[in-house]
């Protein structure tokens, strides 16, 4: 009986180790867990620093709207505080570097004024401080009738059709001179308008390189103009015979606008030449243009002679077979 007691004794005392062991570890997990928990809460209840005073500078803004083709003027704009972060690219920190500058496009309430907002000082008023560097600016006389319904709008490109008579011409001919001209102003207007409505204007001024003012002036002069209006981004010149009023009526096209269409006339080429049937006079031309008889056909050659092929070891012999008679 004492060795069963002792026996029952060390397992408990085995038992009651194991109950302490896992009871310290569970304490010391839970002390871990609840020490990370707390510090995560304690750092997001605490209250964040004082954010540091951020560097302001200066910005030109403008007063009230401004609109394209005028200058500015010291009641025109006001400085403003910024941040450096928000300190527009281009922008200006003092009023006297924008005084007296033209417009080039508009400017709203508020909005900074930006160096690509605005020309050269000196470079004129209305529209000369649009007009790019080396283009040029040419106005047209248009109509409700020859121009795009009579309505058009700053921006949009349009071709450029001539109508008249060529020299040593007696047909009206239509053809386009100028394709994808840009659309400066109509009439004394700039910019479209707020509602993007179309202007209805008797005049339109077109921006064109000056080979094109040439050319635009010369044709305005010696014919009627129309334009054409043409998606935007479409910027592909199309090569165009141009056409005359005989071909509305199913006539052929002259020899002068078919060499033009086709290019250079070559030497011997007279396949544009029109076609002129002179009357022969009888017996010798006649006989003259006749066609000569063509040759006899030469006859077929013979048949050739059916053969017997025939093998006798590495012998190989041919007879002549003549065909049957009937």
């Amino acid at each position: 009986m004492p060795g069963v007691l002792q026996v029952v004794n060390g397992r408990e005392n085995l038992m009651d180790r194991r109950f302490v062991t896992v009871l310290g570890v569970s304490l010391v997990f839970a002390l871990v867990v609840s020490s990370i928990f707390y510090q995560m809460t304690a750092r997001a209840g605490a209250p964040s620093k004082a954010p540091e005073q951020a560097e302001l500078k200066d910005v030109v803004v403008a007063a009230k709207p401004l609109t394209v083709g005028g200058t500015i003027k010291p009641g025109d704009v006001k400085i403003v505080k910024v941040t450096a972060t928000q300190f527009p690219r281009g922008a200006f920190s003092k009023v006297e570097e924008v005084m007296d500058r033209p417009l080039t496009s508009n400017i709203l309430l508020d909005e900074p004024i930006q160096e690509g907002r605005l020309a050269a000082r000196g470079s004129g008023l209305g529209i000369a401080p649009i007009i790019p560097v080396g283009m040029r600016a040419v106005t047209v006389r248009v109509t409700e009738v020859v121009g795009v319904a009579g309505f058009v709008l700053p921006g949009m490109r349009v071709d450029i059709l001539l109508t008249g008579k060529p020299p040593e011409s007696v047909d009206a001919v239509t053809t386009t001179v100028l394709q994808n001209i840009t659309v400066l102003s109509a009439g004394q207007t700039y910019q479209p308008d707020a509602k993007g409505q179309a202007i209805n204007a008797s005049t339109v001024t077109l921006l064109v390189s000056p080979d094109q003012a040439e050319t635009l002036t010369l044709a305005s002069q010696e014919g009627r103009i129309q334009l054409v209006l043409r998606n935007g981004s479409d910027h592909n010149i199309e090569k165009t015979p141009g056409r005359e009023v005989r071909e509305l009526f199913g006539a052929r096209r002259s020899v002068a606008r078919n060499r033009q269409s086709r290019g250079p006339a070559r030497e011997g080429d007279d396949s544009e030449a029109p076609a002129r049937v002179p009357r022969p006079r009888p017996n010798v031309v006649a006989a003259a243009l006749a066609p000569s008889p063509a040759p006899a056909a030469p006859p077929p050659p013979p048949p050739p002679p059916d053969e017997i092929i025939s093998f006798r070891g590495t012998v190989r012999t041919v007879e002549a077979v003549s065909p049957r008679k009937n």
